[in-house]
């Protein structure tokens, strides 16, 4: 080999006169480049993660930010950040609700804010409305302005809040409610209808305008079941309203004493359903995150989380054998009941 490729064995020796093997030979050339770029890439991870105490907003920047805020904000979260018609901008129960990624803060502003008007503040706006929420909550500023890229926003978290200590007096004092419908009847009131909203943004842009309809149509008297929201909220916000319902509904497949269609007890104790139910009810908020986005795609993905979720706790529990096909809908007799997986 030639010396240029044969390198194991080079020295060097340095003034001083003290001789140093090459870590050539040691790891291998390929072997060290890596090793180094790996070690550099963790170190830069490091220091590119960051709290909002460590300075990442400019006093200049959050000045801006509270010209837009007085401007935009100030009639709902009140004058102070300390909230009006809509909640707090500040203090523990801010922080506990946004501790996490300062991306999910921010992009709530830049996606839905102001609640009237969304979608209009630019990116800078947006970041600059973040810096002032950090001054008026105490935390310092720094060198550099906080900036606007995804990537950067998600290296930067707020602390984590504590938990409020359970009150148990109050917990003993809370009343029980008994369910008031069958399984089958939950799924059809609140589960179905909203993750076919959400099912419907496949096809459907939540920002379109709505279209109106003919007077005649409008006037039949028919009862506008599809309808209900519309002219009231905004698609968008239709959506919003459908995850939410199925995260916090989620929980109601665990009440204990509901009964499914065929009267069998809901099996509330067996760890396959209570597992498909934190599934769903993760699900919901997953297209809750995905409808914050305000992005036909993203919450399009997202149906294939809420369908796989439902199609899980269906295949267990309520597509038996029966007399149409092999896993019937139609047989209710075998519902509620956990059979072999066939």
């Amino acid at each position: 080999m030639s010396s240029k490729v044969n390198r194991c064995g080079y020295r060097r020796r340095p003034a001083g006169g003290i001789a140093i093997w090459s870590a050539w030979c040691a790891v291998g050339a390929a072997a060290f480049v890596a090793a180094f770029l790996g070690s550099f890439s963790v170190a830069l991870q490091a220091q590119q993660a960051r709290r909002v105490s460590d300075g990442v907003y400019t006093s200049p920047q959050a000045t801006r930010g509270e010209a837009v805020y007085k401007e935009r904000c100030a009639t709902c979260h009140g004058a102070t950040l300390g909230g009006a018609q809509a909640p707090p901008l500040s203090g523990d129960d801010f922080i506990r609700v946004w501790s996490g990624p300062l991306s999910d803060l921010f992009n709530k502003i830049q996606n839905t804010m102001p609640a009237n008007d969304p979608g209009k503040l630019t990116r800078q706006q947006s970041a600059d409305l973040v810096a002032y929420v950090l001054q008026v909550g105490k935390f310092p500023a720094g060198q550099a302005e906080l900036g606007v890229d995804e990537a950067a926003l998600k290296q930067i978290t707020f602390p984590a809040a504590q938990t409020r200590p359970a009150a148990a007096t109050a917990a003993a004092a809370a009343p029980t409610f008994p369910p008031a419908g069958n399984m089958a009847e939950v799924m059809r009131g609140i589960l179905f209808p909203s993750s076919n909203l959400i099912f419907n943004v496949q096809g459907h842009d939540p920002a379109a305008p709505i279209e109106k309809k003919p007077a005649t149509q409008a006037t039949s008297g028919a009862f506008p079941w599809a309808d209900w929201g519309a002219g009231i909220y905004t698609g968008w916000e239709l959506v919003d309203y459908a995850a939410v319902a199925l995260a916090e509904s989620a929980p109601l497949m665990l009440t204990p004493g509901r009964r499914c269609e065929n009267g069998k007890p809901v099996p509330v104790n067996d760890p396959d359903w209570i597992k498909f139910t934190v599934e769903l009810a993760e699900a919901g908020k997953a297209a809750y995150k995905a409808s914050q986005t305000r992005k036909q795609e993203t919450v399009s993905e997202v149906t294939d989380v809420i369908a796989t979720a439902c199609s899980h706790c269906h295949e267990a529990y309520r597509d038996k054998p029966g007399p149409r096909t092999v896993a019937d809908p139609s047989n209710k007799a075998a519902r509620c009941v956990r059979l072999p997986d066939r």
